[in-house]
């Protein structure tokens, strides 16, 4: 048991758990940029800057798609990598990273297949008007090209993160995020190129990021290498890595799930001025759930290392850190957007009429959010400890089981568009009520039991 993960094992866990978990929390906020700050900028263009919102917005179900497609693979693989490290296995780690990369590479080439073929009907369908869809078609037309590079980016920077090195996790996004915030204003304004503008400069930095995450991972300077000798796919692991990577590939794909009916909800009982809101919306919420998502994978290998190893006692105090940890920052920053909704939503618009709507609508759609750092800890942690059945359960309970149902059944018991923003904080807060439930019941069988090998 050697190299930079040996820390995962034996430093002082409040100091492992800020070095860990800030560098990764700062990591995603970062790459949070990429999409914000592009909504941001479109949001303000001169004219047309709510309907190029509104058609952006629709191309956050494809988006998010894409990225959780990267995570079926990077957080379903990565644990498993630590795991193996804790075991003292290198090679079955090494063997994860590069048949995961292999995946990522086949994934995107296939999404980007498949999106391009359905782009029209696709948009049309989640809620695009005639007047919004020329907008989320140029975006998307471009932002299509760098599939690839999301996938490889997103992918790959959780087993950087695996062996202990989460500023190097961070500094792979911070590149892209750097230079996407300064291509942005250039093309979009600049050149005159509008949408089109921000999905290039996106694109663009991803590339980056993207050679600079493979750079890394195949020098002497990780201690995880991708090896094209591991790149022949094992079955058993690409099934592990699928049995674990389910989870959190439906929670995101979920979202996109949920955007699409919401959006024509909303369009139907609404129109375009409710559509836009939620752009606003979902935006606020990432606000809130990225940084705390990238603090707790951040904390998860040393939930993994630990468990692997045998230190359950160490298991123990860290996922306890956690789950206050997710539950006060829910909280808190939720309280402040519930205070100051329309500050919020001028930071995407300078459309008096859209945060007029979106300053009445958020305090009722972030109302989950005060209570559901308690899923996001619980969850993360039955993730570092390699519970892909109760993970795939938790996935599901909140958007598919609880917000879909809701958001088509409360909007047509009322005919009252309203009812579709109550549907979102009444799933998050019976999720995170259960999720809690579901983690002090089995949590002490799970360490009993042991990694499974």
């Amino acid at each position: 048991m050697a190299g930079s993960e040996e820390k995962l094992g034996t430093e002082k866990l409040g100091k492992l758990i800020l070095s860990m978990g800030i560098p990764t929390l700062i990591a995603q906020v970062i790459n949070l940029l990429y999409n914000i700050v592009d909504r941001m900028y479109i949001g303000h263009i001169e004219g047309v800057g709510a309907t190029a919102l509104t058609g952006v917005g629709l191309t956050l179900p494809i988006i998010m798609i894409i990225t959780a497609f990267s995570s079926f693979v990077g957080a379903g693989g990565a644990p498993l990598a630590s795991i193996a490290l804790g075991q003292g296995n290198k090679k079955r780690a090494e063997t994860i990273l590069s048949n995961g990369f292999v995946m990522l590479c086949v994934i995107a080439a296939i999404l980007m297949i498949v999106f391009y073929a359905i782009e029209k009907p696709f948009l049309y369908l989640i809620g695009a008007s005639d007047v919004t869809y020329p907008y989320a078609k140029e975006y998307l037309d471009i932002y299509l090209i760098g599939t690839l590079f999301v996938q490889l980016v997103m992918g790959l920077n959780p087993f950087i993160t695996a062996q202990g090195k989460s500023k190097i996790a961070m500094l792979s996004v911070l590149i892209g995020a750097v230079i996407n915030i300064g291509l942005d204003p250039v093309f979009i304004f600049g050149l005159n190129m509008g949408v089109r503008g921000a999905a290039l400069a996106t694109i663009l930095s991803q590339f980056v990021s993207a050679l600079w995450t493979i750079y890394f991972l195949i020098s002497k300077k990780t201690s995880l290498r991708i090896q094209p000798k591991y790149f022949k796919l094992d079955w058993r692991i690409i099934g592990l890595v699928a049995g674990l990577g389910i989870s959190p590939f439906i929670m995101q794909s979920t979202e996109s799930l949920i955007t699409i009916v919401l959006s024509s909800g909303l369009q139907r009982y609404g129109g375009d001025l409710y559509v836009g809101s939620l752009t606003i919306l979902q935006s606020i919420m990432q606000m809130v759930n990225v940084p705390i998502t990238g603090f707790t994978q951040g904390v998860q290998p040393i939930v993994s290392y630990n468990f692997g190893a045998g230190n359950l006692d160490r298991v123990r105090k860290t996922y306890r850190i956690v789950i206050l940890t997710t539950f006060l920052m829910s909280g808190i920053v939720t309280l402040t957007v519930m205070i100051w909704p329309g500050m919020y939503a001028s930071m995407f618009t300078s459309s008096a009429e859209l945060i007029a709507l979106s300053e009445k609508v958020m305090p009722i759609f972030m109302a989950g959010m005060l209570i559901f750092g308690i899923q996001m800890g619980c969850q993360n942690t039955f993730m570092g400890l390699g519970q892909a059945k109760i993970s795939l359960f938790l996935a599901l309970l909140r958007k598919v089981i609880l917000l879909v149902p809701f958001a088509i059944i409360f909007p047509m018991v009322t005919n009252n568009v309203m009812s579709i923003y109550y549907a979102e904080c009444t799933a998050d807060i019976i999720a995170a009520v259960v999720c809690g439930t579901v983690f002090a019941l089995q949590i002490k069988k799970i360490l009993a039991r042991g990694p499974a090998r």
